[in-house]
């Protein structure tokens, strides 16, 4: 009998290890600061159009100053961001949000189009953890969510009481917006516009874990979260979308590509069926992860003017 206790507790003992092993590994993949270099070979990244509007954009960035901008975020970090004023004095500002592993530069065509098609001020911060900000771990969208409330807060000091702001963003941008939207915004904030965000953390997690490792999300994502809540002061679960956008009045376009597949369609709905405000939804035919804008310019540039002159006159 107390063989068999010896043999059980070892057996627990290793799996235990094994466990906590494996959570420093997926933090370390998905969480820490680090290069991505995996997501180059993500079968779900691949786009099965040419990224013209990406390489138009970067010879357009050569052509405008884009002002390099700083502020502290509420926990220290040095966060960096890019603003470029409109040609013509406007109280217009889009804030743009980019994707897990990317950085502001990667925004040049959302920027383009509101800076040439809408006249908009533009301002595309690097997310904590990526870029030239600091931080040494990716939130997911939720530490984001409060610098977010701080670059709004740039955009108002800089631009005055009188300011009508849009929030963008793409993939985890787009969590990053929602997020951002169900916290208390000044007035000035007037709409949301989320292409392709997930709905928590902890959704789009076990998901990829599934994807990536063909692994069941229990136990090792209550695990890497609890690390998570040890090292960067947040959990899986509480960095949700969903809950976010059930609090907010604020507007939201919802965008989402028909064939993404590395967040889940269903995602989109989800997050629609639970948004309180007013609120559109556009499923853009044949589109994977972060191609909508690519797959259907024209389209899209189309239905962002016209959602956003209903809230930004």
């Amino acid at each position: 009998m107390k063989k068999t206790i010896i043999i059980i507790s070892i057996i627990l003992a290793l799996i235990i290890a094994g466990i906590i092993g494996a959570s420093f590994y997926f933090y370390n993949v998905a969480v820490k600061r680090a290069d991505k270099d995996f997501l180059n070979s993500d079968p779900n990244l691949a786009v099965s159009t040419p990224q013209t509007l990406q390489t138009e954009a970067k010879k357009w960035a050569g052509t405008v100053n884009f002002e390099e901008i700083a502020i502290t975020s509420n926990d220290g970090l040095a966060l960096t961001g890019y603003y470029l004023p409109a040609e013509e004095k406007t109280n217009k500002t889009v804030i743009i949000a980019h994707g897990y592993a990317g950085h502001a530069i990667g925004m040049y065509a959302y920027a383009k189009y509101y800076y040439e098609a809408l006249g908009y001020n533009v301002l595309m911060p690097d997310a904590r953890g990526h870029g030239k900000s600091e931080g040494d771990y990716i939130g997911f969208g939720w530490h984001e969510r409060k610098d977010y409330i701080q670059w709004i807060d740039y955009v108002l000091d800089r631009n005055g009481k009188n300011s009508k702001i849009a929030l963008h963003g793409v993939s985890m941008g787009g969590a990053t917006v929602m997020m951002t939207s169900g916290e208390e915004l000044p007035k000035q904030v007037k709409a949301v516009v989320a292409d392709c965000g997930y709905t928590s953390a902890l959704d789009i997690l076990s998901y990829q874990l599934g994807e990536m490792y063909s692994l069941p999300s229990f136990p090792l994502i209550q695990s890497t979260s609890l690390l998570t809540k040890l090292r960067a002061g947040y959990s899986f679960e509480e960095a949700s979308a969903v809950e976010q956008v059930k609090k907010t009045s604020l507007p939201i376009f919802f965008i989402h590509g028909e064939k993404d597949t590395f967040v889940p369609l269903e995602m989109v709905h989800e997050l629609y069926e639970a948004a309180n405000g007013e609120k559109e939804l556009y499923i853009v035919p044949g589109a994977e992860h972060g191609n909508a804008y690519n797959a259907d310019p024209e389209t899209y540039e189309k239905k962002v003017a016209e959602f956003l002159a209903s809230y930004m006159k």
